[in-house]
């Protein structure tokens, strides 16, 4: 790689992760990455080419091609530009019908920015807390970037009782317990189904905790409503609010929602809302459409995805979930694969 490539990647993601809320270079910045890619990501030209879409006209944020999230589980996508390290490779649970996504991550040390930085944005420092990782059924298996994310939180945490727990409720219990004497800020952090399993022990939390699920009952539970999942947790823990992380294995940068179900993003990254109907439209704010996500953290892979999610843009540039689409109605993902 030439030494001009090189300080192009390095001022490139400097300027990514210098952004601010709301900040006006957003825009300018995302053009860049998406020529970026497009010059040096073959299945991403590839695609864009397919569509027919000439660089020149992409004039504005809707007008970037979002490639569909199901080719990251046939096709390596790598924008081959920066950072030629032995990648890191993360992969999704994936079952029999969705098969698995692998998402090849050059240069790691974005994904920790990424994490860490949007982390303290929301909640501060990581030292501040004690971080508790209940993730048993991402423990069982390789691959999983939220497990990644969840031991540097641990690491950086620097406190003597952060770790990982299985199924080792007892141990849990009684560390929390000891927390909650020592009045001690603590991370709970857990997939659904293992934070409903440690409620039903009776544990009683108080306000140094906070309770952030990542979803998934993973065939453990009967699936449930985030809502309805939020109000048994908070009525069996005694807590007024539940926090909730919207990530996915093909990206590097997650949205955070404090309360109420409104989720936030990091100023890197942005979402829109496409038509149902029409994969190239876009919907205005209050509308349900499908969720199109934009970031710029992953600029060696691609920044610009088609989620199967659905969700509603507020004026306030929050955003809620509102469910996924049935693989009947992806008309427009089925259209752009086949």
């Amino acid at each position: 790689m030439i030494n001009s490539s090189q300080s192009f990647y390095d001022n490139l993601t400097a300027k990514i992760f210098s952004l601010k809320k709301e900040d006006v270079s957003f825009e300018k910045i995302a053009f860049e990455v998406f020529q970026l890619q497009y010059n040096h990501n073959k299945i991403y030209k590839d695609f864009v080419d397919a569509l027919r879409v000439k660089v020149e006209d992409v004039v504005s944020l809707s007008k970037i091609p979002f490639l569909p999230i199901e080719f990251f589980k046939t096709q390596k996508i790598v924008t081959e530009f920066a950072k030629p390290n032995k990648p890191i490779i993360f992969t999704s649970s994936g079952t029999t019908l969705t098969g698995t996504s692998y998402h090849y991550v050059n240069d790691i040390t974005l994904y920790e920015k990424s994490f860490t930085q949007c982390f303290n944005l929301f909640f501060g420092k990581p030292s501040d807390y004690c971080v508790l990782a209940l993730l048993p059924s991402y423990l069982e298996r390789t691959g999983s970037s939220l497990v990644y994310m969840a031991q540097k939180l641990i690491d950086d945490s620097h406190h003597p009782k952060s770790g990982f727990y299985l199924d080792n409720y007892d141990d849990l219990i009684k560390t929390i317990e000891q927390l909650k004497q020592q009045k001690q800020k603590t991370l709970l952090l857990g997939v659904s189904y293992a934070l409903l399993d440690l409620a039903d022990k009776n544990i009683i939390l108080t306000d140094d905790f906070i309770v952030m699920e990542t979803g998934g009952m993973k065939g453990r539970r009967k699936e449930m409503l985030k809502e309805e999942l939020h109000t048994v947790l908070k009525e069996k823990l005694n807590i007024e609010t539940i926090t909730s992380e919207y990530g996915m294995t093909e990206l590097l940068s997650q949205a955070y929602s404090l309360q109420n179900g409104l989720f936030q993003n990091p100023p890197w990254m942005r979402i829109l809302t496409r038509d149902t109907n029409d994969p190239f439209s876009f919907t205005s704010p209050n509308k349900t459409g499908g969720i199109n996500i934009i970031d710029l953290a992953n600029i060696n892979s691609c920044s610009f995805i088609v989620t199967q999610d659905l969700g509603k843009i507020h004026p306030n540039n929050t955003f809620e979930l509102m469910g996924r689409f049935d693989n009947s109605d992806i008309r427009g993902c089925n259209l752009l694969i086949n």
